[in-house]
């Protein structure tokens, strides 16, 4: 049994990487897929088995998944993380932008064992509680972030929140539509932040491999803040780590654009590794791969929640070494390309990816959310409204 468990963390970690460097492969597409032809592999694997795979695959995926985000402005669920770190990536930092983001997803992994038990203990009690509060956290939160905008700037922020809203709405609901979230989040924040840079005509600097070794108060201020706004977002339906990290910042504060990457890499990482505590606690998952290991397990027993724990804090620490190797390679290999002819090569793909993924209605979400992208950044409107795509299908659904 170990040697199986033990085969099946290190395909998980090697799927992970994939995953997590490769635009158009997600995490909840491999789990669909693992699931759809479980009955091929637990022929000759248990399903404790299968489920150590996806877990060690969705934990790599948060540390490795923020390479093409920062490097290439690819998002993937993390969409915040292309903003401050395609900045840094424009000032020479973008290796140390990644190494914070993998310090803060390494961090999460000691503060996920930490709060396991309090979410075994409590959740089921106050679930029921929260749930019925859904709707309203999530509205006074998404008024909060909008009131937050500068003078003049408010209402062009509520029309952007709608519209993306809307199309949220839409594309969620689009039954035709496979693997919704690609050509959605893809559009608002991806291809818009390509299509910018090559308008200003950016060029990637020569990039520094800082050791950074020097900590900041802010850091551990943005640990504090991804405890909370993690927990909160790791069973609340309908968040993510975006929301998370803009939640978080306002729990924390003022926050600088490194403190900024600590956090979201740590809620990243939160949100995956309690969706499946939370699965154990609640029975109801919060996520694509927790929706297949809740499938694929028959009864999740406290011993196997303690496996998964311990899978976590192996894999992602193998994740950590990877992440700084490969944001290593991209740093020393990104500023030898031609980027504007990159971001029309990256267009393209997604485009393509699109199609094969999401078919041709797909592109049509593609094009649009592109549309409501732009909006954002010729009106200077901070791009996390752009997350109403995900937060008011959510409200409408705790309310109707």
């Amino acid at each position: 049994m170990f040697f199986e468990i033990f085969i099946a963390v290190l395909l998980g970690i090697i799927a992970g990487i994939i995953t997590g460097l490769l635009p158009g492969i997600h995490i909840n597409l491999v789990a669909t897929t693992l699931l759809s032809s479980s009955a091929f592999f637990l022929g000759f694997a248990s399903a404790i088995a299968l489920v150590c795979f996806l877990v060690s695959m969705s934990i790599v995926h948060t540390f490795l998944d923020m390479i093409p985000s920062i490097f290439l402005g690819v998002p993937d669920d993390t969409a915040l993380s292309v903003l401050p770190g395609h900045s840094m990536l424009l000032d020479g930092r973008g290796y140390e932008a990644i190494k914070l983001t993998a310090m803060g997803s390494f961090f999460a992994l000691f503060i996920i064992i930490l709060i396991s038990p309090l979410y075994v203990l409590f959740l089921p009690s106050y679930y029921e509680y929260f749930v019925e509060y859904i709707a309203p956290i999530l509205i006074v939160i998404s008024l909060f972030l909008i009131l937050s905008e500068g003078r003049g700037k408010k209402i062009l922020a509520f029309l952007l929140f709608i519209l993306a809203g809307v199309l949220g709405i839409a594309t969620l609901n689009f039954t035709l539509i496979k693997q919704p979230l690609f050509p959605l989040l893809t559009g608002l924040f991806g291809t818009p932040l390509l299509i910018m840079s090559i308008l200003h005509k950016s060029k990637i600097p020569k990039q520094r491999i800082s050791s950074g070794k020097k900590v900041h108060k802010g850091y551990f201020k943005a640990l504090a803040a991804s405890i909370l706004s993690g927990s909160l977002v790791s069973f609340l339906p309908g968040l993510g780590a975006a929301q998370g990290a803009v939640v978080g910042k306002s729990i924390a504060g003022k926050l600088g654009r490194k403190s900024f990457l600590i956090l979201l890499g740590a809620i990243s990482t939160i949100t995956i590794g309690l969706g499946f505590v939370a699965l154990y606690a609640i029975s109801r998952p919060r996520h694509g791969v927790a929706v297949a290991v809740g499938k694929l397990l028959e009864a999740f027993t406290l011993n196997q929640l303690m496996l998964l724990l311990a899978v976590m804090l192996f894999s992602g620490s193998i994740a950590f070494l990877l992440t700084l190797f490969f944001a290593r390679v991209f740093a020393k290999e990104i500023m030898k390309v031609n980027y504007r002819k990159l971001s029309l090569g990256i267009i393209t793909l997604l485009a393509v990816l699109t199609v094969i993924i999401s078919g041709f209605y797909g592109l049509l979400i593609l094009i649009t959310g592109t549309s409501i992208g732009l909006l954002a950044s010729f009106w200077q409107i901070r791009k996390m409204h752009l997350m109403g795509c995900l937060i008011l299908p959510v409200i409408l659904f705790f309310l109707i």
